[in-house]
């Protein structure tokens, strides 16, 4: 049997995250949280007052690679 890949969106499938990437509110709240969850709080906060620059990216970056922007890594 063949495993569902995994995106970022807190695991959830590839169509479920780009769905959830499109709309603006659930897109700064889930990267938001999937950060505070990695206990990246930096990257956090820097979620919490860029969410609307970083969505833009996001969507792209969920479309074209399946993978949403890592900023701050560490």
């Amino acid at each position: 049997m063949a495993t569902k890949r995994k995106s970022d969106y807190f695991g959830l499938s590839y169509i479920v995250s780009v769905i959830l990437a499109i709309i603006p509110v659930t897109a700064w709240i889930c990267g938001f949280i999937t950060r505070l969850m990695e206990g990246k709080i930096i990257a956090a906060i820097i979620r919490l007052f860029l969410g609307a620059i970083l969505w833009i990216i996001d969507l792209i970056l969920m479309i074209v690679s399946k993978h949403i922007l890592r900023l701050i890594n560490c």
